[in-house]
């Protein structure tokens, strides 16, 4: 299968997993959200899938472009 790795377009800090590894996901769904300038945004999912792996835990501080999360088409 092929894999397509999710990457945040902000700084900031992980501040919620709604999804774990083995959830099945659509286009869109947010597999976690970033905390940057008092404002919660999502990172989404670019395709359907599965997620096999979620590279970030709860309170990591991320870097713009850091890859979050490997989905499974």
């Amino acid at each position: 299968m092929p894999e397509i790795k999710v990457v945040t377009e902000v700084a900031g800090r992980v501040c919620a997993l709604p999804l774990e590894a083995g959830s099945s996901i659509s286009d869109g769904d947010e597999i976690v959200f970033v905390e940057a300038m008092k404002m919660e945004i999502p990172v989404t999912a670019t395709a359907a899938g599965k997620i096999k792996s979620i590279l970030v835990k709860l309170d990591d501080v991320l870097a713009e472009g850091q890859v979050v999360a490997i989905v499974e088409t």
